[in-house]
């Protein structure tokens, strides 16, 4: 194999992949380094393995960072409308399942991946698996990448290397030694889209509900996110995209040594005035014969029903009819904030994304280049952006691999 490349990537992820595409497809001679044995392996484990590649909702409001706004000129090359045609002529067809997601008709992350790399082979791109890398110099010409398999050598560098969860996948972290060494600072990095762990006993009772509601994170007393939908409940905390929405905020609480509590509604949709009216009309009118317990029957899992009331210090079996205004009241305050201490989350390895990266006040946004180190580039999830729930980072993988792979063929056919 040549040891001299226009432009070397770090990194055979998602990002890594589309800067590739780009810049050979402009006409650069191009390589990847990538540590692990195969390429993609992230790609294949996102959407469930049935990867929900980008989303028809775009826009600040979906991403996350020190700024979000950084993304804006990125999507703006390329966004929405530009993945879903790059994937099309790639062999893809999208299909919209639900609220926006795009997924490929196929059902499966691997057709995602096998394109891709279809395409990296049809342009002559060279992918060099198993490399350790030690060292990364920047050269008056270039770059020049010490590896256990040599030195090679580069014009223009892609960092694309990825966050810290999911190590099995090669997403470990081990890039940010190189990004450090260039001079650029990190934002703290926290695990995100993570389940979030409780500190009430009350969860070993409910463990394995699932239950249609909303979170609200607080920090220090103060709201700082909330989200909808399936909350599942589990021995150790909370879970569902729900409390993965929420969940890099409180990695952050916690990391700064705050208090994270979250308040989980599982009635949402009514006001407190209503829920107090559906619970007189449960036990007041047709509760006849009924106990508490019994009266909330149908409303909620049985299992979350025993713990409103134990939360509410309303007795499981006193008659519905006794039950006076103000225990009808708690048990409505309950329901629709049932207090959880959060304690910490299930960690890098079970998160789906890592918060915190390269500092964006460092990278210029309309070519993802260093403002530090002149031909570095970065892409993806080692960036200080990262999206919610429902293929926002996959995007961001895509849009800012293209970004810096189309850059920095241009300064290179600039540089020729």
């Amino acid at each position: 194999m040549s040891r001299k490349f226009d432009i070397i990537i770090v990194g055979a992820g998602a990002s890594g992949l589309t800067a590739a595409i780009q810049a050979a497809r402009k006409g650069a001679e191009v390589l990847i380094l990538e540590h692990m044995d195969k390429a993609g392996k992230k790609i294949l484990a996102t959407g469930n393995g049935k990867c929900n590649f980008t989303n028809e909702k775009q826009g600040i409001a979906y991403y996350n960072g020190k700024n979000p706004a950084f993304v804006l000129p990125v999507l703006e090359q390329f966004g929405l409308h530009e993945t879903l045609q790059f994937f099309e002529e790639l062999g893809i067809y999208p299909r919209n399942k639900r609220d926006g997601y795009y997924y490929p008709a196929s059902g499966q992350a691997s057709s995602i991946l096998q394109v891709l790399l279809m395409e990296c082979r049809r342009l002559h791109v060279r992918i060099a698996y198993h490399v350790g890398i030690r060292q990364i110099q920047k050269e008056a010409e270039g770059f020049s990448f010490y590896t256990k398999q040599g030195v090679f050598y580069s014009k223009f560098c892609i960092l694309a290397t990825g966050g810290k969860t999911a190590k099995k996948t090669g997403s470990d972290g081990s890039g940010n030694q190189y990004i450090v060494n260039f001079g650029h600072k990190l934002t703290d990095i926290v695990p995100a889209l993570v389940q979030m762990q409780g500190k009430q006993s009350f969860l070993t009772e409910i463990a394995g509900i699932r239950a249609q509601g909303s979170i609200q994170l607080y920090i220090e007393h103060e709201k700082i996110a909330e989200d909808i939908g399936e909350l599942q409940l589990t021995e150790f905390g909370i879970s569902g995209i729900p409390a993965f929405q929420v969940s890099r905020h409180a990695s952050y609480g916690l990391l700064y040594g705050k208090q994270v509590r979250a308040a989980l509604n599982f009635l949402p949709e009514f006001s407190n005035e209503e829920v107090n009216t559906l619970l007189k009309q449960r036990f007041l009118v047709n509760g006849s014969g009924k106990n508490a317990a019994q009266a909330l029957i149908g409303l909620f899992p049985q299992k979350l029903n025993n713990v409103l009331l134990k939360e509410a210090q309303l007795s499981p079996e006193k008659l519905a009819q006794n039950c006076t205004q103000k225990e009808i009241h708690a048990l409505a305050q309950r329901i629709q904030t049932l207090w959880v201490d959060i304690i910490g989350t299930k960690g890098f390895e079970n998160a789906q994304v890592t918060a915190g990266g390269v500092d964006t006040q460092e990278i210029n946004p309309r070519t993802m280049e260093s403002l530090l180190v002149p031909g570095l580039y970065f892409a993806g999830e080692v960036v200080d952006i990262d999206g919610l729930c429902g293929g926002y980072n996959l995007q961001w993988a895509w849009s800012s691999g293209f970004t810096a792979g189309n850059a920095a063929a241009s300064a290179k056919n600039i540089s020729d």
